[in-house]
């Protein structure tokens, strides 16, 4: 997802529906510009009790990588 130019809550916000959609395994990437993305989505998967897998500073945005290992019933 290309969350570029979103502030919070946005990047948050569309990880979620991403989420909502996903199947057990799925890998989503978030691309983000927002500083607070980061540690929001840090946050969140360790809430949620999936599993972040990468985060990378890209040139101009992070980029993040979490794996959906728990779904919410």
């Amino acid at each position: 997802m290309d969350c570029r130019g979103s502030f919070c809550p946005g990047p948050i916000t569309e990880l979620f529906k991403a989420y909502r959609s996903a199947q057990l395994g799925d890998v989503i990437e978030l691309w983000a510009t927002d500083p607070a993305a980061k540690a929001d989505i840090a946050a969140w998967a360790q809430k949620s009790g999936n599993e972040l897998q990468n985060v990378s500073e890209e040139q101009g945005y992070v980029r993040i990588l979490v794996k959906v290992t728990k779904k919410r019933s």
